[in-house]
């Protein structure tokens, strides 16, 4: 018996199952301290693959309704210690607002490279050596490299040595994928996904070298790189940073 129901649509699965556990959370059908069913149980309810759950749980994390503990589980958190940094997803479709969103991520992203050269620990980069090979060694775009692109990016905040890097650059990292996904056909194109890895291993090189201004501008190089990607018409940095109204 489950409380959830199977997803039918593709597009977006990891927010609409998200929404659900909100749901069911908002109706106390799960209240704080309540357990999660497991990866595999949440996918046969859902009907999806456990990495679509993965991807549900990092954003309900990254929202703060969730936390996990490694080895035992995704639990409700209580409500005082939870985020209200929430982004109706809709609101995406939005050239202006996804704009907008790209302008944020590039100002905190390429600070959090400065400062994760800086400040990285020998433990915090193996972390990002790792979300790195599982992208580079990730079946050409699938939902595993998705997952591991993001935990590159947060990764890499983690390193900074500010708590809050994690929880924004991660919630909004989140949701510039789920914004992407609907371009996927595009950047799945080999070529494309080499040219993606290769702005990482940029980012990742400086980092290693502590070379803070390199990885500001590797970060920079892979934002305004996303940017044309999904066709944000930013050819260069003063573009992608054109006040609302000027597209």
């Amino acid at each position: 018996m489950t409380i959830f129901d199977q997803i039918q649509r593709v597009e977006g699965l990891p927010a609409m199952i998200a929404r659900q556990i909100y749901e069911k959370v908002a109706q106390g059908l799960l209240k704080a301290g309540d357990r999660l069913p497991t990866e595999s149980e949440l996918s046969e309810s859902f009907g999806v693959s456990r990495t679509v759950v993965r991807e549900a749980i990092a954003q309900l994390r990254h929202e703060g309704l969730v936390e996990t503990r490694r080895g035992v589980g995704a639990f409700i958190t209580e409500p005082e210690r939870r985020q209200f940094l929430r982004l109706d997803d809709l609101s995406l479709n939005d050239p202006e607002s996804f704009r907008s969103l790209f302008q944020l991520r590039s100002v905190l992203e390429v600070e959090a490279a400065g400062l994760a050269a800086q400040h990285h620990t020998e433990e915090e980069m193996v972390r990002i050596d790792d979300a790195l090979n599982r992208m580079i060694h990730a079946d050409k775009w699938s939902d595993d490299g998705v997952v591991a692109d993001l935990d590159f990016h947060h990764e890499v905040a983690s390193a900074t040595g500010n708590e809050y890097f994690p929880l924004f650059i991660g919630f909004i990292s989140e949701k510039m994928h789920q914004a992407m996904n609907t371009s996927r056909t595009y950047y799945e194109r080999d070529e494309i996904v080499k040219i993606t890895i290769d702005e990482h291993v940029a980012v990742r090189d400086a980092i290693a070298k502590r070379d803070v201004e390199g990885a500001r501008k590797a970060m920079e190089a892979h934002i305004l790189g996303g940017a044309q990607r999904v066709k944000l018409q930013a050819e260069d940095k003063a573009a992608l940073y054109k006040p609302r109204g000027e597209l």
